[in-house]
């Protein structure tokens, strides 16, 4: 962790009584005129640090940019794997692509990539997804779980099941789970899942799992045929939200259910996804391909499959494709 993260951590502990500047060089190990310059670094990315002879120094106000100090600090103490390095650009055209690069070198699973901007970032089918810089979370996880290739659904279902928790928490909006990686709020979709695999045939190398969070987008922001589909959480609430804290919420939730995941808990997160999915025990029409196929949406399997039973009583385990909700 970087000097100003830490000092990031101390500010937010202290609260309002404020810390001084002896008592963070002695804790950074620094002089105080260093504690100073690295103050004045943070009021220059856009932190309100009041200075007073009596109370030292005090975190006012945190700019609603992404910064990696200031998500890492937020986060310190508080995750094993999501999120221990944080890498953030202020434009790419695409963080799982990132890293899918970081992920060839040998990085270490738990790096998370977030973008201001994404000039191409996608969803499944290679659709893409609006990215406006300023605007939502954009980010990448890697991930290397101890997993089949046939299992690697677990980990859409994991994500899906932590953001879904995580922005409810946050918001209190009623937002709902539609299978098989989207997050909904009134039938609108406000976030997805695409999760990327590189796989042996009996053992996972790595995962990529993106995020595309819509936070503050506003109606104009969506192309006009995405209007009446799409939504973001400012539309929903009314206000902007500030998106630091939302990210780190999001992170510290992948990392819990993550952590469920790889001691063998996928049940637990199962029935917790299904608790939130708008499309079990629904009549569905999915197709992927050149296959269609309709029946009523049951259950998941203990891999991660969607469990559709046909008209004529089969039941089919779909790994993913377009799905429709009958009315």
């Amino acid at each position: 962790m970087t000097t100003e993260a830490r000092i990031l951590v101390a500010l937010r502990a202290a609260g309002p009584e404020g810390v001084s500047g002896a008592e963070l060089a002695e804790r950074l190990g620094i002089s105080r005129a260093a504690v100073w310059a690295h103050i004045e670094e943070l009021r220059s990315l856009g932190f309100e640090i009041e200075a007073s002879p009596h109370r030292g120094y005090r975190l006012l106000h945190s700019p609603d940019r992404l910064l990696a100090d200031d998500l890492l600090a937020r986060l310190a103490g508080q995750v094993r794997v999501v999120g221990r390095e944080i890498r953030v650009f202020a434009r790419t055209a695409s963080t799982n692509d990132v890293v899918e690069r970081l992920a060839r070198d040998g990085a270490a699973e738990g790096v998370v990539v977030f973008a201001e901007e994404q000039t191409h970032g996608r969803g499944r089918l290679g659709r893409s997804w609006i990215s406006p810089a300023g605007k939502g979370l954009w980010f990448s996880v890697l991930l290397r779980p101890r997993l089949r290739p046939d299992q690697a659904t677990q980990i859409t279902v994991m994500a899906a099941t932590a953001l879904c928790r995580a922005l409810q928490a946050e918001t209190g909006l009623p937002l709902a789970i539609k299978w098989p990686n989207d997050l909904t709020c009134q039938g609108r979709k406000v976030a997805g899942v695409l999760t990327e695999l590189s796989a042996d045939p009996d053992s996972i190398r790595h995962v990529v799992v993106g995020i595309g969070v819509d936070v503050n987008l506003e109606r104009k922001d969506f192309p006009a045929d995405l209007r009446q589909l799409a939504t973001s959480l400012r539309l929903e609430l009314g206000r902007p939200l500030d998106r630091p804290p939302l990210a780190a919420a999001v992170l510290r939730a992948l990392d819990d259910d993550y952590r469920r995941i790889t001691a063998g808990q996928f049940r637990a997160v199962a029935d917790e996804w299904a608790r939130q999915c708008t499309t079990l025990g629904r009549r569905v029409t999915i197709v992927w391909g050149a296959r269609r196929l309709e029946g009523w949406a049951e259950a998941l399997d203990d891999t991660g499959a969607l469990l559709v039973r046909t008209e004529h009583g089969h039941l089919e385990r779909v790994l993913g494709g377009d799905v429709t909700l009958e009315r």
